[in-house]
Protein backbone atom coordinates (compact mmCIF):
# COMPACT_ATOMS: atom_id res chain seq x y z
CA UNK A 1 0.00 0.00 0.00
CA UNK A 2 1.49 3.41 -0.91
CA UNK A 3 2.19 5.96 1.80
CA UNK A 4 -0.36 8.79 1.70
CA UNK A 5 -0.20 12.09 3.61
CA UNK A 6 -2.39 15.17 3.78
CA UNK A 7 -1.06 18.61 2.93
CA UNK A 8 -2.73 20.63 5.70
CA UNK A 9 0.52 22.40 6.67
CA UNK A 10 1.19 23.41 3.08
CA UNK A 11 -2.19 25.14 2.94
CA UNK A 12 -1.09 27.83 5.37
CA UNK A 13 -0.21 31.13 3.65
CA UNK A 14 3.10 31.27 1.85
CA UNK A 15 4.80 33.45 4.45
CA UNK A 16 4.65 30.51 6.87
CA UNK A 17 6.95 28.34 4.80
CA UNK A 18 8.88 27.82 1.60
CA UNK A 19 8.02 25.15 -0.91
CA UNK A 20 10.88 22.69 -1.20
CA UNK A 21 11.69 19.38 -2.81
CA UNK A 22 13.95 16.92 -0.99
CA UNK A 23 17.17 16.56 -2.93
CA UNK A 24 17.57 12.99 -4.24
CA UNK A 25 20.54 11.00 -2.96
CA UNK A 26 22.77 8.56 -4.78
CA UNK A 27 22.05 5.18 -3.18
CA UNK A 28 19.57 5.14 -0.28
CA UNK A 29 19.62 2.11 1.98
CA UNK A 30 17.48 1.45 5.02
CA UNK A 31 18.89 1.91 8.51
CA UNK A 32 15.68 1.31 10.40
CA UNK A 33 11.93 1.83 10.23
CA UNK A 34 9.74 2.06 13.30
CA UNK A 35 7.16 -0.64 12.61
CA UNK A 36 5.31 -0.11 15.91
CA UNK A 37 4.96 3.64 15.40
CA UNK A 38 3.97 3.27 11.75
CA UNK A 39 1.25 0.83 12.76
CA UNK A 40 0.06 3.18 15.52
CA UNK A 41 -0.22 5.98 12.96
CA UNK A 42 -2.17 3.79 10.58
CA UNK A 43 0.66 3.61 8.05
CA UNK A 44 1.84 0.53 6.19
CA UNK A 45 5.36 -0.12 7.55
CA UNK A 46 6.37 -1.71 4.26
CA UNK A 47 5.69 1.62 2.56
CA UNK A 48 8.54 3.18 4.55
CA UNK A 49 11.13 2.28 1.96
CA UNK A 50 14.64 3.65 1.81
CA UNK A 51 13.57 5.80 -1.16
CA UNK A 52 10.74 7.37 0.86
CA UNK A 53 12.84 7.84 4.00
CA UNK A 54 15.73 9.40 2.08
CA UNK A 55 13.48 11.76 0.11
CA UNK A 56 14.04 10.21 -3.33
CA UNK A 57 10.34 9.51 -3.65
CA UNK A 58 7.47 11.50 -2.16
CA UNK A 59 4.45 9.94 -0.46
CA UNK A 60 1.10 10.40 -2.17
CA UNK A 61 -0.42 13.77 -1.34
CA UNK A 62 2.84 15.26 -0.11
CA UNK A 63 3.60 18.94 -0.78
CA UNK A 64 6.89 19.41 1.08
CA UNK A 65 7.63 22.68 2.83
CA UNK A 66 10.38 24.14 5.01
CA UNK A 67 8.87 26.02 7.90
CA UNK A 68 9.80 29.59 8.78
CA UNK A 69 10.64 30.60 12.33
CA UNK A 70 12.91 32.85 14.35
CA UNK A 71 14.44 32.27 17.76
CA UNK A 72 16.45 33.40 20.72
CA UNK A 73 19.71 31.46 20.59
CA UNK A 74 21.67 31.67 23.84
CA UNK A 75 19.63 34.78 24.64
CA UNK A 76 20.31 36.64 21.38
CA UNK A 77 17.46 37.09 18.93
CA UNK A 78 17.84 35.82 15.36
CA UNK A 79 14.90 37.13 13.30
CA UNK A 80 15.04 34.40 10.65
CA UNK A 81 16.06 30.80 11.12
CA UNK A 82 13.68 28.23 9.63
CA UNK A 83 14.18 24.65 8.52
CA UNK A 84 17.61 24.74 6.97
CA UNK A 85 17.96 21.00 6.40
CA UNK A 86 14.46 19.64 6.84
CA UNK A 87 11.35 19.24 4.74
CA UNK A 88 7.90 18.70 6.19
CA UNK A 89 6.29 16.11 3.93
CA UNK A 90 2.77 16.39 5.30
CA UNK A 91 0.52 15.05 8.00
CA UNK A 92 -1.06 11.75 8.91
CA UNK A 93 -4.07 11.31 11.19
CA UNK A 94 -3.89 8.12 13.22
CA UNK A 95 -6.85 5.83 13.94
CA UNK A 96 -7.09 7.36 17.44
CA UNK A 97 -7.67 10.79 15.88
CA UNK A 98 -4.25 12.25 16.70
CA UNK A 99 -2.51 13.98 13.80
CA UNK A 100 1.25 13.87 13.30
CA UNK A 101 3.63 15.78 11.05
CA UNK A 102 6.10 13.71 9.05
CA UNK A 103 9.39 15.48 8.46
CA UNK A 104 12.69 14.52 6.86
CA UNK A 105 15.87 15.89 8.47
CA UNK A 106 18.99 16.04 6.33
CA UNK A 107 17.01 16.11 3.08
CA UNK A 108 18.94 18.95 1.45
CA UNK A 109 19.17 22.71 1.26
CA UNK A 110 16.20 25.02 1.69
CA UNK A 111 15.80 28.81 1.41
CA UNK A 112 16.54 28.90 5.17
CA UNK A 113 19.85 27.01 4.99
CA UNK A 114 22.01 30.09 5.69
CA UNK A 115 25.01 28.64 3.87
CA UNK A 116 24.67 25.12 5.23
CA UNK A 117 24.65 22.04 3.04
CA UNK A 118 21.23 20.87 4.24
CA UNK A 119 22.55 17.40 4.88
CA UNK A 120 23.17 15.28 7.97
CA UNK A 121 25.78 12.69 8.71
CA UNK A 122 24.89 9.38 10.28
CA UNK A 123 25.97 10.31 13.83
CA UNK A 124 23.21 12.86 14.63
CA UNK A 125 20.65 10.65 12.91
CA UNK A 126 21.44 7.65 15.11
CA UNK A 127 21.63 9.87 18.21
CA UNK A 128 18.18 11.37 17.64
CA UNK A 129 16.70 8.00 16.76
CA UNK A 130 17.99 6.38 19.96
CA UNK A 131 17.33 9.25 22.34
CA UNK A 132 13.86 10.17 21.08
CA UNK A 133 12.70 6.54 21.27
CA UNK A 134 14.30 6.18 24.70
CA UNK A 135 12.45 9.27 25.88
CA UNK A 136 9.17 7.82 24.62
CA UNK A 137 9.82 4.57 26.49
CA UNK A 138 10.62 6.59 29.62
CA UNK A 139 7.20 8.26 29.37
CA UNK A 140 8.53 11.70 28.44
CA UNK A 141 6.66 13.68 25.74
CA UNK A 142 8.79 13.73 22.61
CA UNK A 143 8.94 13.70 18.87
CA UNK A 144 9.34 10.18 17.52
CA UNK A 145 11.64 8.36 15.15
CA UNK A 146 9.71 6.97 12.19
CA UNK A 147 12.73 5.75 10.26
CA UNK A 148 16.18 6.50 8.89
CA UNK A 149 18.19 5.79 5.77
CA UNK A 150 21.77 6.09 4.62
CA UNK A 151 22.21 8.21 1.50
CA UNK A 152 25.19 6.50 -0.13
CA UNK A 153 26.88 9.91 -0.17
CA UNK A 154 29.36 11.68 2.08
CA UNK A 155 29.00 14.96 3.91
CA UNK A 156 31.85 17.09 5.14
CA UNK A 157 32.23 18.26 8.72
CA UNK A 158 35.15 19.19 10.93
CA UNK A 159 35.89 15.48 11.36
CA UNK A 160 36.30 15.09 7.60
CA UNK A 161 34.14 13.13 5.18
CA UNK A 162 31.33 11.18 6.84
CA UNK A 163 28.52 8.93 5.62
CA UNK A 164 25.32 10.85 4.99
CA UNK A 165 21.92 9.89 6.38
CA UNK A 166 18.34 11.18 6.58
CA UNK A 167 16.09 10.98 9.63
CA UNK A 168 12.30 10.71 9.39
CA UNK A 169 10.64 12.36 12.36
CA UNK A 170 7.02 12.23 13.49
CA UNK A 171 5.83 15.12 15.63
CA UNK A 172 2.51 16.27 17.00
CA UNK A 173 3.60 19.75 16.00
CA UNK A 174 6.57 21.55 14.50
CA UNK A 175 5.32 24.94 15.70
CA UNK A 176 7.83 26.47 18.10
CA UNK A 177 7.96 29.50 20.35
CA UNK A 178 10.23 30.85 17.62
CA UNK A 179 7.42 30.52 15.08
CA UNK A 180 5.39 33.09 16.99
CA UNK A 181 8.50 35.24 17.42
CA UNK A 182 9.05 35.19 13.65
CA UNK A 183 5.75 36.92 12.92
CA UNK A 184 5.84 39.19 15.97
CA UNK A 185 9.23 40.53 14.84
CA UNK A 186 7.67 41.40 11.48
CA UNK A 187 4.65 43.11 13.03
CA UNK A 188 2.41 40.62 11.21
CA UNK A 189 -0.61 40.54 13.49
CA UNK A 190 -2.75 38.70 10.97
CA UNK A 191 -0.23 35.85 10.79
CA UNK A 192 -0.04 35.72 14.59
CA UNK A 193 -3.80 35.35 14.82
CA UNK A 194 -3.84 32.71 12.10
CA UNK A 195 -1.02 30.75 13.75
CA UNK A 196 -2.71 30.99 17.15
CA UNK A 197 -5.96 29.65 15.75
CA UNK A 198 -4.13 26.89 13.85
CA UNK A 199 -2.35 25.68 16.98
CA UNK A 200 -5.37 25.80 19.27
CA UNK A 201 -7.70 24.24 16.72
CA UNK A 202 -5.51 21.54 15.21
CA UNK A 203 -2.67 20.84 17.65
CA UNK A 204 -4.10 21.66 21.09
CA UNK A 205 -7.80 21.00 20.53
CA UNK A 206 -8.37 19.92 24.15
CA UNK A 207 -6.76 22.98 25.73
CA UNK A 208 -9.16 25.14 27.76
CA UNK A 209 -10.65 27.95 25.64
CA UNK A 210 -11.83 31.35 26.89
CA UNK A 211 -12.46 34.75 25.40
CA UNK A 212 -8.70 35.42 25.38
CA UNK A 213 -7.17 32.65 23.23
CA UNK A 214 -3.64 34.09 23.37
CA UNK A 215 -3.70 33.68 27.14
CA UNK A 216 -5.13 30.21 26.72
CA UNK A 217 -2.12 29.26 24.63
CA UNK A 218 0.35 30.83 27.07
CA UNK A 219 -1.23 28.98 30.01
CA UNK A 220 -1.25 25.66 28.14
CA UNK A 221 2.38 26.01 27.01
CA UNK A 222 3.37 26.88 30.59
CA UNK A 223 1.61 23.80 31.96
CA UNK A 224 3.16 21.49 29.40
CA UNK A 225 6.66 22.93 29.68
CA UNK A 226 6.59 22.65 33.48
CA UNK A 227 5.67 18.99 33.20
CA UNK A 228 8.22 18.35 30.46
CA UNK A 229 11.20 19.94 32.20
CA UNK A 230 10.37 18.18 35.47
CA UNK A 231 10.36 14.86 33.65
CA UNK A 232 13.71 15.67 32.04
CA UNK A 233 15.22 16.42 35.42
CA UNK A 234 13.86 13.23 36.94
CA UNK A 235 15.88 11.06 34.53
CA UNK A 236 18.98 13.26 34.46
CA UNK A 237 18.41 14.58 30.95
CA UNK A 238 20.19 17.72 29.74
CA UNK A 239 18.65 19.13 26.56
CA UNK A 240 21.72 21.23 25.85
CA UNK A 241 20.21 23.87 23.56
CA UNK A 242 16.92 25.23 24.92
CA UNK A 243 16.73 28.06 22.41
CA UNK A 244 13.21 29.28 21.67
CA UNK A 245 13.39 27.73 18.20
CA UNK A 246 13.74 24.36 19.93
CA UNK A 247 10.70 24.75 22.20
CA UNK A 248 7.59 22.99 20.91
CA UNK A 249 4.30 24.66 21.83
CA UNK A 250 2.67 21.26 22.44
CA UNK A 251 5.21 20.35 25.14
CA UNK A 252 7.17 17.65 23.34
CA UNK A 253 10.94 17.36 23.50
CA UNK A 254 12.07 18.84 20.19
CA UNK A 255 15.52 18.48 18.58
CA UNK A 256 18.24 16.28 20.02
CA UNK A 257 21.45 18.08 19.15
CA UNK A 258 24.03 18.33 21.95
CA UNK A 259 21.76 16.56 24.45
CA UNK A 260 23.02 14.06 27.02
CA UNK A 261 22.07 12.10 30.13
CA UNK A 262 23.96 12.56 33.37
CA UNK A 263 26.33 9.85 34.45
CA UNK A 264 27.98 11.24 37.59
CA UNK A 265 25.53 13.65 39.20
CA UNK A 266 26.57 17.30 38.92
CA UNK A 267 23.85 19.89 39.40
CA UNK A 268 25.47 22.40 37.05
CA UNK A 269 26.61 19.89 34.45
CA UNK A 270 26.99 21.15 30.87
CA UNK A 271 27.62 18.86 27.90
CA UNK A 272 27.05 21.07 24.87
CA UNK A 273 30.28 22.18 23.22
CA UNK A 274 28.71 25.54 22.33
CA UNK A 275 27.32 26.34 25.80
CA UNK A 276 30.39 28.11 27.13
CA UNK A 277 28.60 29.89 29.99
CA UNK A 278 26.39 27.12 31.34
CA UNK A 279 23.16 28.75 30.23
CA UNK A 280 21.58 25.34 29.57
CA UNK A 281 23.14 23.36 32.42
CA UNK A 282 21.13 20.61 34.06
CA UNK A 283 19.99 22.71 37.01
CA UNK A 284 19.30 25.80 34.87
CA UNK A 285 16.62 24.15 32.75
CA UNK A 286 13.62 25.34 34.83
CA UNK A 287 14.92 28.92 34.75
CA UNK A 288 15.48 28.80 31.00
CA UNK A 289 12.02 27.34 30.45
CA UNK A 290 10.58 30.36 32.26
CA UNK A 291 12.74 32.68 30.14
CA UNK A 292 11.37 31.03 27.01
CA UNK A 293 7.84 31.49 28.31
CA UNK A 294 8.56 35.21 28.61
CA UNK A 295 9.66 35.18 24.96
CA UNK A 296 6.36 33.59 23.96
CA UNK A 297 4.39 36.12 26.00
CA UNK A 298 6.21 38.97 24.27
CA UNK A 299 5.46 37.48 20.86
CA UNK A 300 1.79 37.13 21.78
CA UNK A 301 1.56 40.63 23.25
CA UNK A 302 -0.01 42.19 20.11
CA UNK A 303 -2.94 39.83 20.70
CA UNK A 304 -3.04 40.50 24.46
CA UNK A 305 -2.22 44.15 25.11
CA UNK A 306 -5.65 45.54 24.18
CA UNK A 307 -6.94 44.18 27.50
CA UNK A 308 -5.10 45.47 30.57
CA UNK A 309 -6.39 42.65 32.75
CA UNK A 310 -5.12 40.14 30.18
CA UNK A 311 -1.65 41.68 30.36
CA UNK A 312 -1.73 41.31 34.15
CA UNK A 313 -2.85 37.72 33.73
CA UNK A 314 0.04 36.98 31.37
CA UNK A 315 2.49 38.41 33.90
CA UNK A 316 0.98 36.26 36.63
CA UNK A 317 1.26 33.13 34.47
CA UNK A 318 4.97 33.78 34.01
CA UNK A 319 5.46 34.57 37.68
CA UNK A 320 3.69 31.36 38.71
CA UNK A 321 5.70 29.19 36.32
CA UNK A 322 8.66 28.79 38.66
CA UNK A 323 6.39 27.40 41.38
CA UNK A 324 4.60 25.23 38.80
CA UNK A 325 7.75 23.55 37.53
CA UNK A 326 9.08 23.24 41.07
CA UNK A 327 5.91 21.46 42.17
CA UNK A 328 6.14 19.10 39.21
CA UNK A 329 9.81 18.38 39.93
CA UNK A 330 9.18 17.76 43.64
CA UNK A 331 6.41 15.31 42.77
CA UNK A 332 8.70 13.41 40.39
CA UNK A 333 11.53 13.23 42.90
CA UNK A 334 9.21 12.03 45.69
CA UNK A 335 8.09 9.22 43.37
CA UNK A 336 11.71 8.27 42.73
CA UNK A 337 12.18 7.89 46.49
CA UNK A 338 8.98 5.86 46.84
CA UNK A 339 7.10 8.56 48.74
CA UNK A 340 3.42 8.17 47.94
CA UNK A 341 1.97 11.34 49.41
CA UNK A 342 3.66 14.60 50.35
CA UNK A 343 4.67 15.04 53.98
CA UNK A 344 6.74 17.63 55.85
CA UNK A 345 10.42 16.92 55.46
CA UNK A 346 10.17 15.24 52.06
CA UNK A 347 11.88 18.07 50.21
CA UNK A 348 14.75 18.03 52.68
CA UNK A 349 15.10 14.29 52.22
CA UNK A 350 15.41 14.73 48.45
CA UNK A 351 17.79 17.67 48.76
CA UNK A 352 20.11 15.86 51.15
CA UNK A 353 20.28 12.81 48.87
CA UNK A 354 21.20 14.98 45.89
CA UNK A 355 23.91 16.67 47.96
CA UNK A 356 25.29 13.28 48.99
CA UNK A 357 25.25 12.14 45.37
CA UNK A 358 27.15 15.21 44.22
CA UNK A 359 29.72 14.94 47.01
CA UNK A 360 30.18 11.24 46.36
CA UNK A 361 30.21 11.65 42.57
CA UNK A 362 27.53 9.00 42.40
CA UNK A 363 25.94 7.85 39.18
CA UNK A 364 22.48 9.43 38.84
CA UNK A 365 20.68 6.45 37.31
CA UNK A 366 22.41 3.72 39.30
CA UNK A 367 21.79 5.48 42.62
CA UNK A 368 18.04 5.67 42.21
CA UNK A 369 17.81 2.19 40.74
CA UNK A 370 19.79 0.73 43.65
CA UNK A 371 17.58 2.61 46.10
CA UNK A 372 14.56 0.99 44.44
CA UNK A 373 15.84 -2.45 45.50
CA UNK A 374 16.60 -1.65 49.12
CA UNK A 375 14.39 -3.16 51.79
CA UNK A 376 12.79 -1.46 54.77
CA UNK A 377 15.55 -2.74 57.04
CA UNK A 378 19.34 -2.35 56.67
CA UNK A 379 21.19 -4.99 54.69
CA UNK A 380 24.48 -5.64 52.93
CA UNK A 381 22.92 -4.16 49.78
CA UNK A 382 23.07 -0.67 51.28
CA UNK A 383 26.66 -0.44 50.04
CA UNK A 384 25.42 -0.77 46.46
CA UNK A 385 23.75 2.62 46.48
CA UNK A 386 25.17 3.85 43.17
CA UNK A 387 28.68 4.68 44.32
CA UNK A 388 27.69 6.52 47.49
CA UNK A 389 30.21 4.49 49.50
CA UNK A 390 32.45 7.56 49.22
CA UNK A 391 30.21 9.53 51.63
CA UNK A 392 28.39 8.53 54.83
CA UNK A 393 24.81 7.52 54.02
CA UNK A 394 23.71 5.67 57.16
CA UNK A 395 21.92 8.67 58.68
CA UNK A 396 20.12 9.48 55.44
CA UNK A 397 19.09 5.85 54.89
CA UNK A 398 17.71 5.70 58.42
CA UNK A 399 15.53 8.76 57.79
CA UNK A 400 14.39 7.39 54.44
CA UNK A 401 13.51 4.00 55.90
CA UNK A 402 11.60 5.68 58.71
CA UNK A 403 9.67 7.65 56.10
CA UNK A 404 8.67 4.56 54.06
CA UNK A 405 8.24 2.19 57.02
CA UNK A 406 4.43 2.22 56.74
CA UNK A 407 4.51 0.93 53.15
CA UNK A 408 4.54 -2.65 51.98
CA UNK A 409 8.14 -3.29 50.96
CA UNK A 410 7.47 -5.27 47.77
CA UNK A 411 4.81 -2.84 46.57
CA UNK A 412 7.09 0.13 47.15
CA UNK A 413 10.00 -1.51 45.36
CA UNK A 414 7.85 -2.33 42.35
CA UNK A 415 6.52 1.21 42.21
CA UNK A 416 10.01 2.71 42.46
CA UNK A 417 11.36 0.42 39.74
CA UNK A 418 8.57 1.70 37.53
CA UNK A 419 9.93 5.26 37.65
CA UNK A 420 13.67 4.67 38.10
CA UNK A 421 15.07 3.25 34.85
CA UNK A 422 17.88 0.76 34.69
CA UNK A 423 18.77 1.60 31.08
CA UNK A 424 19.23 5.06 29.62
CA UNK A 425 20.90 6.18 26.37
CA UNK A 426 24.26 6.69 28.01
CA UNK A 427 26.57 8.97 26.10
CA UNK A 428 29.43 6.49 25.76
CA UNK A 429 27.05 3.86 24.43
CA UNK A 430 25.74 6.24 21.79
CA UNK A 431 29.28 7.12 20.78
CA UNK A 432 30.12 3.42 20.46
CA UNK A 433 27.07 2.93 18.24
CA UNK A 434 28.15 5.81 16.02
CA UNK A 435 31.74 4.57 15.79
CA UNK A 436 30.49 1.15 14.71
CA UNK A 437 28.18 2.72 12.13
CA UNK A 438 31.12 4.57 10.61
CA UNK A 439 32.60 1.17 9.78
CA UNK A 440 29.30 0.00 8.29
CA UNK A 441 28.22 -2.01 11.34
CA UNK A 442 24.66 -1.15 12.43
CA UNK A 443 24.21 -4.16 14.71
CA UNK A 444 25.14 -2.19 17.89
CA UNK A 445 22.52 0.42 16.97
CA UNK A 446 19.75 -2.16 16.65
CA UNK A 447 20.83 -3.93 19.84
CA UNK A 448 20.86 -0.70 21.87
CA UNK A 449 17.52 0.37 20.42
CA UNK A 450 15.95 -2.88 21.66
CA UNK A 451 17.34 -2.31 25.17
CA UNK A 452 16.09 1.29 25.34
CA UNK A 453 12.58 0.18 24.44
CA UNK A 454 12.29 -1.47 27.89
CA UNK A 455 14.13 0.90 30.22
CA UNK A 456 12.58 -0.28 33.50
CA UNK A 457 12.95 -4.05 32.99
CA UNK A 458 16.29 -5.42 34.14
CA UNK A 459 17.41 -8.41 32.09
CA UNK A 460 20.56 -10.46 32.74
CA UNK A 461 21.47 -10.51 29.05
CA UNK A 462 21.53 -6.71 29.04
CA UNK A 463 23.75 -6.31 32.11
CA UNK A 464 26.49 -4.54 30.13
CA UNK A 465 24.10 -1.70 29.29
CA UNK A 466 23.53 -0.89 32.97
CA UNK A 467 27.09 0.10 33.73
CA UNK A 468 28.35 3.62 34.10
CA UNK A 469 31.24 4.52 31.77
CA UNK A 470 34.78 3.67 32.68
CA UNK A 471 37.00 6.74 33.16
CA UNK A 472 38.34 6.40 29.62
CA UNK A 473 34.79 6.18 28.24
CA UNK A 474 33.35 9.31 29.84
CA UNK A 475 31.88 11.73 27.31
CA UNK A 476 32.56 15.29 28.42
CA UNK A 477 31.18 17.16 25.40
CA UNK A 478 28.38 16.65 22.91
CA UNK A 479 27.98 18.47 19.64
CA UNK A 480 25.25 19.98 17.49
CA UNK A 481 24.47 17.85 14.45
CA UNK A 482 25.25 20.69 12.07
Amino acid sequence: MPLTLSDSCARLPSRFHARVTPQPVRAPTLICRNVALATQLGLDPDALTAEILAGNRLPNGSEPVALAYAGHQFGGFVPQLGDGRASLLGQVCAPDGACWDIQLKGSGRTPFSRGGDGRSWVGPVLREYLVSEAMHALGIPTTRALGAALTGEVVYRQQGSLPGAVFARAARSHVRVGTFEYFAARGDGDALRLLLDHVLTHQLPNAPRTATPALDLLAEVARRQARLVARWMAVGFVHGVMNTDNVSVVGDTLDYGPCAFLDTYEANKVFSSIDRWGRYAYDQQPRVAQWNLVALARALMPLIRSDESAVDHAQQLIHDFAEQVDAEARSRMRAKLGLVEERPGDDALVTELMELMERGRADFTLTFRALSSLGNTPSEHDAELGGLSEVPTDAWLLRWRTRVADQDEATRQTRMKGVNPVYIPRNHRIEAVIEAALTGDLAPFHAFLAVLASPFEARPEWAEYEAAPLPAEVVCETFCGT
